[in-house]
């Protein structure tokens, strides 16, 4: 069980000139540990902590990342 972070592509100004800022795509796992539950979200994972009746600590907690790279746009001949 995955949930995927979306990627974008943004620009920001460096130096006067207009640079791609790359957010990729990300499939995430997050499990507990002890128990090998997955979780479908951040917050999910978060109530079952919070949650008094599981025993389930923060500790218990891992994420795996499985990274999209997107290619970036092309820059141009004046490009540094």
């Amino acid at each position: 069980m995955a949930f995927i972070e979306e990627g974008e592509v943004a620009y920001t100004m460096i130096n006067g000139k207009k640079v791609p800022v790359v957010k990729c795509e990300t499939e995430v796992v997050l499990r507990n540990t002890r128990t090998n539950q997955e979780y479908n979200s951040d917050k999910e994972a978060e109530d079952d902590i919070a949650n008094t009746s599981t025993p389930t600590i923060r500790e218990e907690i891992t994420r795996s990342l499985k990274i999209k790279v997107a290619a970036i746009p092309p820059l141009g001949a004046g490009s540094e």
